[in-house]
């Protein structure tokens, strides 16, 4: 292609532009539409699959749900979770808004787990608070919301711009007017003017190198190069805590998430080599990453994903999940080693470093509405400084983004040309020189040198050299070469994840201590000095090129967070910049020449059709001949239609769907009622128009229907009863989550000889959470089933109702079974027995040779700490080797009530129906 001129360019314009078609690049889009502004949403990938929500999410990590969590609690965890250092004000936004959030994102459609009553699943994965809420059906997440963007009174105010990449923001008089990049297709130049930007661009997440070398197989979203971060900085605007790194736990050789949180409810957890648990942190931070990188160093690593010692069921269940959120390929990879999850457990490692506000604590500094320093320029998701603020919190921040810049509109300004022909050059030079050095082998080498001098552990005399070289490497990266757009975008990337390294280099050197654990750990000074650096480290540009430092006090707690002391309140500190910090000079413009065009690629055009329709916002009727069509393949794309833009009536034609002739078809219709269930009407006409399906020939159809019905409150006792008998056991567990919505103990009790272990240990478990005493007859009989799990499952629920005799006599012999499932299932039973009953037995079970025993024990003897046995075996308890037995004790003992994990799973249990 070749170099267009300055003149020669796309002229958009907007109300409130938005850079980012992610998590909180899309809230703010909808939100800021919804108040009224014209609004530009640009993505350089495609909006309907964009972001680190691509895949699907397979659960919200912070979810303060009323009654599970206070969001005074979060934010004290967060603040402890930080090492005192964060603007309580901004986490108390995601605290506070963050239920409303999941019930909007509800009514747009998206599925959160909830009991069989209705009641949010939340789940505790860390010791310190219950704050995680399981999507296992998470991966459309991102499907929901471009159907919510696209539907017809949004999409009159959204223009959405897919391949087209920004590469600066546009000031005028310190305000934020547009923003200027090209067309990643066609290389077309563009420019836009906006009243207000809002930057969603997510981590930096190919900031160091993957232990694989592979460029793009980081742990975030490799095409999150930084863009915002460096956006932001040329814009002007401060950054923070860009020296307190994101690294987490990953699958060792496979970058991809270890999913903890979607495997610890199920009875997963990790292990060192010895198999003991060894995590002492009792929240996620950087000090728990110490504690992974330490156990792997020492003779006691690797460490692993504790997985083999749970049931099929269970790992069939979590394969469904963790196979198909986030991370598709990683079924693929255990394969290609000759692993399952039934014989071996997965190994662990760490990440490479990267920047990411929603992991760790380092972005674009905000307030509590996102606004940046800059006048008019916004930040939110995993770009600003909220820590450890997650999906929801990006969803929070887009909202109060897009609300904050629609209210509070500038003036249109002419854009400022010299920055403009700046970017230019940014954009089209490695077209000048074609032959020069491939973005790859420069990217290669920048992002070694990160690894080799930014990477924890820290010292003065690595990251000197960081520096040097970072500066260095600015000419090397004007020298790239590129032929194509796409290649115009991979070099522009290397210019953010160059200036990102050099703002991560500077930002180390200047906070002369350790803190957050490995994610800043000085080897050179290992001690935390609060007196020092009890404060926020902002890193800003000025006008002269320099980069600029500036301790702001941390703002006065809104809630007290003991071992913590905020200094009293003080005006900023500016530090001095380093000499070496002004970029190098842009060069003058080239010769302009036209652009070529990228051309499409053919598909099927009955699909194209379908594809085009959706759109449009079609209706049923619109989309109804692709349901007849003979092809089963349009048929099922129809299908996705359907789930994609859900128009009045769509609950009908998925009805009708599932009895399509054609399988594939029929499962993708009942797989779109699942997604859809929380958008749909719960109504006569619908329960109608399931029940001929409640007589498919698919088991999968059938069990779907169920699972729709209970979730609606259509479904009768009688029609959960009479599917009890049903051949397949996946329509029955289906039927036995239907009884528990109903409380339908004596019905639950007739299936308690169901030929399936995993019914039975669903009607186990059932029966507790029903918690009729009347049901000790039913538990009485599955107290004596043959199978070891059903028995543990039965054990469990006794403290559901109480733990009666002789239930209670039966839990106390259970103590001394073979099986370690039955002896822990039994300990979890006792937390409801008299104290003069439980306290003696629980207290000699913490000699258990099996951790996970002495684990339950623990919980149950938290309990009855008030009882001197109890609180004497509890104390005995706090040097376990076991890490989660001390910590329970050690919060027993403290009055943390922790005595029990709020809505985990037994480490007995099978899989969670559903």
């Amino acid at each position: 292609m070749e170099i267009p001129p300055v003149a020669e360019r796309r002229e958009l314009s907007c109300d409130v532009l938005v850079v980012g078609g992610g998590t909180a690049g899309t809230m703010a889009a909808i939100t800021a539409a919804e108040h009224g502004a014209s609004v530009l949403l640009l993505e350089k990938a495609h909006v309907r699959h964009s972001g680190a929500l691509a895949m699907g999410m397979d659960g919200v990590n912070n979810a303060v749900i009323p009654g599970k969590a206070t969001p005074e609690d979060y934010v004290a965890e967060i603040t402890r979770a930080n090492d005192g250092i964060v603007d309580q004000r901004t986490v108390h936004q995601t605290a506070t808004r963050g239920f409303a959030m999941v019930k909007r994102l509800e009514r747009y459609g998206v599925k959160f787990e909830k009991d069989e009553h209705g009641e949010y699943a939340v789940r505790r994965v860390h010791r310190s608070g219950s704050y995680v809420l399981p999507m296992p059906e998470g991966k459309d997440v991102k499907k929901v919301l471009y159907r919510v963007l696209r539907q017809r009174s949004i999409r009159e105010k959204v223009r959405i711009e897919n391949r087209v990449m920004p590469v600066r923001v546009l000031t005028s008089g310190g305000r934020a007017v547009g923003a200027v990049g090209f067309d990643t297709r066609s290389g077309e130049f563009v420019t836009v003017s906006a009243k207000a930007v809002i930057l969603a661009t997510g981590a930096s997440g190919r900031l160091g190198l993957p232990a694989s070398g592979y460029l793009y197989g980081t742990y975030e979203n490799p095409t999150n190069a930084g863009d915002g971060h460096a956006m932001a900085y040329h814009a002007g605007a401060e950054l923070s805590g860009i020296e307190c790194f994101q690294i987490n736990p990953l699958i060792k050789d496979y970058n991809g998430p270890a999913c903890a949180y979607v495997a610890n409810p199920f009875g997963g957890y990790q292990v060192n080599a010895e198999g003991t648990r060894f995590v002492d942190c009792d929240y996620w931070s950087g000090q728990m990453m110490s504690e992974v990188k330490r156990e792997i160093d020492s003779a006691r690593g690797p460490i692993y994903l504790k997985l083999t010692h749970l049931p099929d069921e269970t790992l069939t269940s979590l394969e469904g999940i963790l196979h198909t959120t986030e991370r598709p390929t990683r079924g693929t990879f255990h394969a290609g080693r000759g692993h399952d999850y039934r014989t071996h457990d997965v190994e662990m490692h760490i990440s490479e470093i990267g920047l990411c506000g929603g992991h760790s604590a380092s972005g674009v500094w905000v307030d509590e509405n996102a606004r940046t320093t800059v006048p008019g320029l916004y930040a939110a998701g995993d770009l600003a400084c909220v820590p450890h603020n997650y999906m929801i919190g990006a969803f929070v921040f887009g909202d109060l983004a897009g609300a904050d810049a629609s209210a509070n509109l500038g003036e249109r300004a002419a854009l400022p040309e010299d920055q403009v022909r700046a970017a230019h050059e940014l954009i089209y030079r490695p077209l000048r020189n074609p032959g020069g050095p491939p973005q790859p082998q420069v990217e290669y080498k920048l992002r070694r040198f990160v690894n080799d001098y930014v990477a924890p552990p820290k010292t003065r005399a690595k990251l000197d050299i960081a520096v040097e070289t970072f500066t260095r490497m600015e000419a090397e990266i004007e020298a790239m070469g590129a032929r194509t757009p796409h290649e115009l975008m991979r070099c522009a990337e290397v210019t953010f994840i160059r200036d990102c390294a050099e703002m991560a280099a500077r930002s180390s050197l200047t906070r002369t201590e350790s803190r957050w654990g490995l994610y800043h750990d000085r080897a050179d000074l290992p001690e935390r000095d609060d007196a020092t650096w009890m404060y926020h480290l902002n890193l800003r540009r000025r006008d002269d090129g320099a980069m600029e430092f500036v301790k702001r006090p941390v703002a006065p707690y809104l809630v007290p967070v003991d071992g913590f002391a905020v200094p009293e309140p003080g005006e900023p500190v500016v530090l001095a910049p380093e000499p070496s910090a002004a970029p190098a000079a842009a060069r003058a413009d080239g010769p302009a020449r036209p652009v070529g065009e990228a051309r499409p690629i053919g598909r099927s055009p009955r699909l194209l059709e379908l594809q085009r329709l959706a759109e449009t916002g079609p209706g049923v009727g619109e989309i109804a001949p692709y349901l007849d069509d003979p092809d089963p393949k349009v048929r099922r794309a129809a299908v996705a239609t359907l789930t994609e833009v859900a128009p009045d009536g769509v609950a009908g034609a998925l009805a009708a769907a599932l009895g399509d002739a054609h399988g594939s078809v029929r499962r993708a219709a009942a797989t779109a009622l699942r997604e859809l269930v929380e958008v749909l009407p719960a109504t006569d006409a619908l329960r109608a128009g399931l029940a001929p399906a409640l007589g498919s020939r698919d088991a999968l159809v059938r069990a779907a229907v169920l699972d729709v019905l209970r979730a609606l409150r259509l479904g009768s006792p009688d029609v959960f009863g009479g599917a009890l008998h049903d051949a397949d056991h996946r329509v029955r567990i289906q039927a036995v989550r239907g009884l528990v919505a109903h409380d339908a103990a004596d019905a639950l009790g007739r299936a308690a000889d169901d030929p399936s272990r995993e019914v039975r240990v669903a009607v186990a478990h059932g029966l507790g959470t029903v918690g009729d005493p009347a049901a000790a007859g039913s538990l009485g009989r599955l107290l004596a089933d043959g199978d070891a799990l059903v028995r543990a499952a039965a054990l469990e629920a006794a403290a559901g109702i109480g733990c009666p005799p002789p239930l209670a006599e039966a839990a106390l012999a259970a103590l001394h079974d073979p099986a370690w499932q039955v002896r822990a299932g039994a300990a979890r039973g006792l937390a409801a027995a008299p104290p003069d009953v439980a306290a003696g037995p629980l207290a000699k079970a913490l000699d258990d040779a099996h951790l996970d025993v002495r684990k339950a024990a623990v919980l149950s003897l938290a309990g009855f700490r008030d009882v001197p046995e109890a609180a004497s075996a509890l104390d005995r308890a706090r040097s376990d080797p076991d890490a989660d037995v001390r910590a329970h004790a050690r919060h027993a003992l403290a009055g943390a009530g922790a005595t029990s994990e709020v809505g985990a799973a037994s480490d007995v249990r099978a899989a969670s129906p559903g």
